[in-house]
């Protein structure tokens, strides 16, 4: 909530366009606003736990974001195992759109897994010890994901040139993991 009401004050003073740039990711794509205009944010999820897809345009060309596309984003993303949701970090819904732009844009994202309860994050790390106890799934900041007809090396690459926030690769799992923490690889 903390975030959306600093954005919002954020686009009322400073304008939309620069005040999305900064809260996103620290004027990185102020370039992209200096080239006249900023791409709709737009999504194709598929949730393959819950069997879900959702077709969205959270964010307007102007950076201004819709309260109901984001709440049906963190639906989407919600915990398969106790149904539970959180509020999804927008530097990794951000970063994800960013990921489908540079993959020529337009995919269905495959989500492997997005927000995880406590309860779920403490059973999968009971059955794996490639489970974080602190996961950043756990607070909306970390997205596990595949695309269809895109290899995972090639998501990979373009997650990491995009230098976002963390990417690891899980190519015997079958997905690649992004998140808006600091810049990291595994």
């Amino acid at each position: 909530m903390f975030l959306k009401s600093t954005a919002f004050l954020a686009t009322t003073f400073l304008g939309a366009r620069a005040a999305f740039a900064k809260l996103v990711d620290g004027g990185m794509l102020e370039r992209e606003l200096g080239n006249g205009g900023l791409p709709e944010g737009k999504l194709s999820l598929y949730n393959l736990n819950i069997g879900e897809r959702l077709t969205v345009t959270y964010r307007n060309c102007f950076g201004e974001y819709c309260n109901d596309a984001l709440q049906a984003i963190n639906w989407i993303f919600r915990c398969h195992d106790t149904n539970e949701t959180a509020e999804m970090d927008l530097r990794v819904i951000e970063y994800l759109n960013r990921l489908d732009n540079g993959l020529g844009g337009g995919n269905e994202i495959h989500i492997i897994s997005g927000y995880r309860s406590p309860s779920y994050n403490d059973k999968l790390r009971s059955k794996s010890k490639g489970v974080a106890k602190n996961s950043l799934h756990m607070k909306g900041m970390a997205i596990d994901l595949a695309i269809p007809g895109v290899d995972l090396a090639t998501i990979r690459q373009t997650a990491l040139a995009l230098a976002a926030g963390g990417v690891g690769y899980y190519p015997q799992s079958g997905f690649v993991h992004i998140d808006s923490g600091h810049f990291r690889t595994w």
